[in-house]
């Protein structure tokens, strides 16, 4: 039965993986990032794939992630990026390792431990080197080890930062800067402790471009999914959206498309109705302005995105109803799509809605 699809393809994610790992020194650590669902793919299917591969880490955004990984089988260690003081208990019970990255967390969590006679678990510790989105700034981080340090009850598995702009050569001069900033840091918050924590920092491309930024482990999120600026040639996109021709109508010069009659013909147009909309994640910013793949020619987008459907202009393709539409695929990718309205890849595939039917090849 024809429908709207989302392919994912493992083998794929395969080669991605083994990509980035070739650019690694032998004893790096590799953590893989799946939060957003796998970015819009399926976080269980992408994560027991890259168990069989000898994945060292996981890396989710929040607590109830870690939890749908953990209660598919999934053993290997999760780090929660930003865990919320609310999600204590699930992150005790399924052993998800929380970032500490704010006093607000720290110490709610250290009460909540205390009073659970805990007696030691392990965390992460995020260190803000210029992103700005979340971690300790410099002046505070001798407030928090201190603070970590008398709980008596906090092993840091890792001590890590984040890069702003590893993949615009214009601002290397600002990364290095971050790179000697987490380096201080880090070695001031080791010489404290009576453990070496492990060191992370690079994403994918940080991986490529700054070699120097590796440490102990990297962490890969897009890169995975067949995205990066500066590795495109070498990965291969995950995603395909395949969806169908559900409907033909005619329409003559003068006629409206869509809501608030957005798209007025100029001519007779032949007009094909998708059965996706921005109830799926195709925003109505793609409006009059996106193309899809009808029998390897491009079609329009013309008139406002609908919350189920959207509508392409059929004049210069020999189509039926039924035919295959291929929204974005390995050629024709999510970069490109995202494009056509000056957005990214990450929030084409993280919009992706999960009624969209998942279906895992390779």
């Amino acid at each position: 039965m024809k429908k709207t699809i989302l392919e994912i393809d493992l083998k794929a994610l395969e080669h991605n993986f083994n990509v980035i790992s070739s650019k690694l020194k032998p004893k790096t650590k590799f953590m893989a990032v799946v939060k957003a669902n796998g970015y819009g793919s399926d976080s269980v299917e992408i994560a027991k794939k890259l168990v069989s591969l000898n994945i060292d880490y996981f890396a989710v955004a929040f607590a109830s992630e870690g939890v749908t990984l953990r209660k598919s089988g999934i053993k290997t260690p999760i780090l929660v990026l930003l865990p919320q003081v609310e999600s204590l208990e699930e992150i005790i019970k399924y052993k998800l390792e929380p970032s500490l990255y704010s006093f607000y967390f720290l110490e709610n969590f250290i009460t909540y431990i205390k009073d659970k006679n805990i007696k030691e678990f392990r965390c992460h510790f995020k260190i803000n080197t210029g992103l700005n989105r979340v971690g300790f700034n410099k002046s505070e981080i001798n407030n928090a080890v201190k603070k970590i340090n008398n709980a008596g009850t906090i092993k840091l598995v890792s001590l890590y930062s984040h890069l702003a702009a590893s993949e615009d050569s214009s601002e290397k001069p600002f990364t290095y800067a971050q790179i000697s900033l987490f380096k201080k840091m880090a070695s001031y918050i080791t010489s404290i402790l009576s453990y070496k924590p492990i060191l992370h920092m690079s994403n994918t491309s940080g991986v490529l471009n700054f070699p120097e930024c590796e440490f102990d482990m990297v962490r890969a999120g897009i890169g995975l999914y067949g995205y990066n600026n500066h590795l495109n040639n070498d990965l291969i996109p995950v995603h395909t959206l395949k969806s169908i021709i559900s409907q033909i109508i005619e329409a003559k010069k003068g006629d409206s498309i869509g809501y608030n009659r957005s798209y007025i013909c100029r001519e007779n147009i032949k007009i094909g109705i998708i059965p996706l909309g921005h109830a799926d994640g195709i925003s109505r910013s793609f409006a009059n302005k996106a193309s899809v793949i009808i029998k390897g020619t491009k079609a329009k987008l013309i008139g406002n995105i609908c919350m189920d459907v959207f509508m392409v202009n059929l004049n210069e393709i020999n189509a039926k109803e039924g035919d295959e539409v291929i929204v974005f695929d390995k050629r024709n990718n999510a970069e490109n799509f995202a494009k056509s309205v000056e957005t990214i890849s990450y929030e084409i595939l993280t919009n992706l809605s999960t009624r969209i039917h998942r279906k895992i090849i390779g």
